[in-house]
């Protein structure tokens, strides 16, 4: 090779190196910033690798949809009773007396 090329091939070396490094760690940290904060990766076409949706995570997602279902519900019948509970407390004693006696009349 001739001289001036090799002393211009030198010159440029670190240059690229450092670019190429660059943006090697860029890419590097891009990735670990979207793992940590839940964003899928992306394939060489800018297809979404991750979250891969195979039928064990469709099963699971449908598992979890059914139990917060039943939670809801739950949670809707305990407010209920909670707003019983609520009533009976703040409500005046001579009041719930007569409730209570009124209840027992009917019963006999």
């Amino acid at each position: 090779m001739e001289p001036e090329k090799l002393a211009l091939v030198q010159s440029l070396f670190p240059m690229i190196a450092i670019i190429v490094s660059v943006a090697i760690g860029g890419w590097v940290f891009n990735n670990w910033l979207r793992i940590k904060n839940g964003y899928p990766l992306d394939g060489a076409w800018g297809q979404a690798v991750y979250p891969k949706t195979d039928q064990e995570a469709v099963e699971r997602i449908k598992l979890l949809s059914q139990e917060n279902a039943q939670l809801r519900a739950e949670l809707g019948s305990v407010k209920d009773r909670l707003a019983n509970v609520e009533r009976i407390v703040t409500d005046g004693t001579h009041a719930l007396d007569r409730e209570i006696e009124a209840l027992r009349v009917t019963k006999n």
